[in-house]
């Protein structure tokens, strides 16, 4: 039976018993909404720790868009059904006064990292990130904590601030997870209408159409392709397409320079914001 957590002070004291006993313990954050993406995490999570805790949380300090943070979808008790079918031992879903009960100041500076594609698109974005992973790390105190490469930057972020305030615990990236026609999944999809809904396997069509023949191409032509193969989607409203180095984050120019490079894509399609990414080599 999973356990609901709402108080800082109550899931602190379940995990503390926990470690008295030697247990590790596994952290899953997510903004809730979930499906079957989060729910490998868990499944993973389960598999490499005695004690696998989920968070759900949107965050508000994240969002750079109000109706963006309006419109994100909650659905807790179905979370919660979620969660206990994939193992999960306990999830904590505290409100927004449990976390930030004075106002949040914090300000965090990753360097380059930061300021590409999402950063520069979202301004503040992954500030906000980084103030809630910081938060749930000190709660929870986990060993291990898994992260989804959808979000491929904000792990980047992430591991960045594991590094620069030496926190103990291991970050574990995780593949991501594709519906059977090739869409990533997201909690996002579910505002796409039917419509919409089939047209957006077209984002990964085209990254893995295109990236197939990469050393036929330089990374500019590869570029300038898909974004002319998306342009012929008018449902499409591309936001950025880039190849970057998958350790510095910074745009490839010549494939010899990176030993691993990976293309993001960004683009609206209706009212849904959807990203994705895609390892070149």
């Amino acid at each position: 039976m999973i356990q609901v957590f709402n108080y800082i002070a109550d899931i602190q004291s379940f995990l503390n018993a926990k470690r008295d006993s030697g247990y590790s313990v596994g952290l899953v954050p997510t903004m809730g909404a979930l499906h079957e993406g989060h729910l490998s995490l868990i499944r993973r999570a389960k598999r490499e720790n005695d004690i696998v805790v989920a968070s759900v949380f949107v965050n508000p300090v994240q969002f750079n868009n109000p109706v963006d943070l309006e419109k994100y979808p909650r659905t807790p008790e179905r979370d919660i059904s979620l969660l206990e079918s994939a193992g999960c031992d306990a999830v904590f879903m505290p409100s927004v006064e449990e976390m930030y009960p004075t106002q949040v100041t914090d300000h965090y500076d990753f360097g380059s990292i930061e300021h590409v594609m999402e950063g520069a698109c979202r301004p503040g974005h992954f500030n906000g990130v980084a103030i809630v992973v910081r938060k749930l790390f000190e709660i929870v105190e986990p060993d291990r904590a898994y992260f989804g490469e959808k979000d491929f930057q904000q792990q980047a972020i992430i591991r960045k601030l594991v590094s620069d305030y030496n926190i103990n615990l291991e970050i574990v990236p995780c593949d991501i997870v594709r519906e059977n026609d090739g869409l990533a999944m997201s909690s996002r999809n579910m505002r796409l209408n039917a419509e919409e809904r089939a047209i957006a396997p077209m984002i990964y069509k085209v990254l893995h159409e295109t990236t197939a023949n990469f050393e036929t191409m330089s990374p500019a032509e590869m570029k300038a392709i898909v974004l002319k193969k998306y342009s012929e989607i008018k449902q499409f409203d591309v936001e950025y397409v880039e190849i970057a180095d998958e350790t510095t984050l910074q745009t490839v120019t010549d494939w010899k320079d990176s030993e691993h490079a990976r293309i993001f894509v960004a683009l609206q399609l209706g009212p849904v914001r959807l990203i994705d990414n895609l390892r070149i080599y």
